[in-house]
């Protein structure tokens, strides 16, 4: 063990190889990021016209993708790119952390809608690379989350139901993928139900242009019952299961006068029992599921049974299969997950609540865009979920160094790499893109 120790003390350290690349994988977003055209897209619809930092927007925006892309969590960690060869395999100039700062700072809601715009285009241009859903039906599922800060100088940073001090984002995410549809940052203090309506009129809106052409079916929580959002949902022609709260007293009532024999057993939970039915709320589907414990010592301290119930103008289905379906609204979890650990949403980097949206809206870039390289590089098998530190773990965060060989640029990568062919056939098939 001693010598060991004595080897690994001889090994001297020096910062001196300008042809390394750090994060060698970037190179795969970046030839999506190409094919996309999102710096001219960028460059055409955000308009800083006038505002300090605001020249160039496409480059700034793209910067700070890919830096979250490799993981980064603050504006710092844009350095990175600029290390090494870093630069050589990216498509656009990098740009500075006090640049981006600058940058980020210049942004007023409008603006902010303007780079919404863009990750709306953005959508539609990938999808027509073959990732969208097309005919097939669109389950999309909508939540929000708490981005905890740790300064009280935040603005718009406020305690919500949670009590924690932080933003109130409300996010769409695709089901069958983990992408982000669309979010929006909200003050801390935010009601969930607040704005709920506005935005599910624009991500169907933004659904629909990037050719959703299928049936929409939105899955949400209780905090966002709603009957204006129900009515918006119907004028939009898009079916729903929306979670409601089970102590209200219509809600009681109705439960109430569902009849024993009509509860059937669903495999559920494995300490306990669970059973599912449905009767009529004002008119619509309810469906209730209903679980207890049947340890002895936990029966005794929950004897009861527990109701968990939705409302649905789904009607093809039986009651166990529809309730199956609500539960798998979950998922959005897992890309809420990707969203915060270790990427773009782990810390919310501005005093300013404007430039903490655009932020937001980098990191949903990022996030979609690990998601359409893995789709269409065929990184992911069996119809499995993309989870981002996978991909940066496997095809992104790998060393490289950069060399001219014969006049050809050469980005020579680890032998023995385990995930080399997968590294291959998805650079080929992204450069195969027109």
């Amino acid at each position: 063990m001693g010598g060991v120790s004595h080897a690994i003390d001889r090994v001297e350290v020096t910062f001196d190889e300008p042809n390394l690349v750090a994060n060698a994988g970037l190179l795969m977003v970046a030839t999506l990021v190409s094919r996309l055209g999102l710096e001219a897209l960028i460059n055409g619809t955000v308009r800083l016209v006038g505002r300090v930092g605001g020249a160039r927007p496409g480059r700034k925006v793209l910067t700070l993708v890919h830096t979250i892309v490799a993981g980064g969590s603050h504006i710092d960690h844009a350095d990175m790119l600029r290390a090494g060869a870093t630069q050589r395999v990216l498509p656009f100039r990098v740009m500075a952390p006090s640049t981006l700062g600058t940058f980020l700072r210049a942004f007023t809601f409008g603006h902010i809608r303007q780079l919404d715009t863009v990750i709306g285009e953005a959508i539609r241009r990938a999808w027509r690379l073959g990732v969208g859903p097309g005919d097939e039906r669109l389950v999309i599922d909508v939540d929000s989350t708490i981005c905890a800060v740790a300064g009280k100088q935040k603005h718009g940073a406020g305690y919500g139901y949670t009590h924690v001090l932080g933003y109130h984002p409300i996010l769409a995410t695709r089901a069958e993928t983990g992408e982000v549809l669309h979010a929006r940052m909200r003050k801390g203090q935010a009601n969930t139900q607040r704005g709920a309506k506005r935005f599910v009129e624009e991500l169907v809106a933004r659904v629909r242009r990037a050719g959703a052409a299928g049936e929409i079916v939105c899955r949400f929580d209780s905090g966002f019952w709603s009957q204006k959002t129900i009515a918006t949902l119907g004028r939009l022609d898009v079916r729903y299961t929306m979670a409601v709260r089970t102590n209200t007293k219509g809600i009681a009532a109705a439960i109430a006068t569902i009849d024993e024999r009509d509860w059937a057993d669903i495999d559920y939970t494995t300490d306990g029992v669970a059973q599912v039915a449905e009767c009529v709320y004002q008119e619509r589907r309810l469906v209730v599921r209903r679980t207890r414990l049947t340890a002895t010592k936990q029966a005794a301290l929950w004897p009861d049974w527990r109701h968990h119930a939705f409302l649905t103008d789904l009607t093809d289905d039986d009651t166990a299969t529809i309730d199956a379906f609500h539960r798998r609204h979950a998922v959005v979890e897992l890309a809420i997950r990707d969203l915060k650990e270790g990427a773009g949403l782990e810390h919310v980097p501005s005093g300013q609540f404007f430039a903490n949206a655009a932020w937001l809206a980098c990191a949903v870039l990022a996030h979609n865009l690990i998601r359409w390289t893995a789709s269409i590089g065929d990184v992911t098998t069996n119809g499995e979920l993309t989870v981002a530190r996978t991909m940066r773990t496997r095809l992104i965060a790998m060393p490289g160094r950069l060399v001219n060989r014969s006049g050809t640029r050469v980005l020579r990568l680890p032998t023995r790499w385990p995930w080399a062919d997968t590294f291959h056939t998805a650079l080929t098939r992204l450069r195969a893109i027109p």
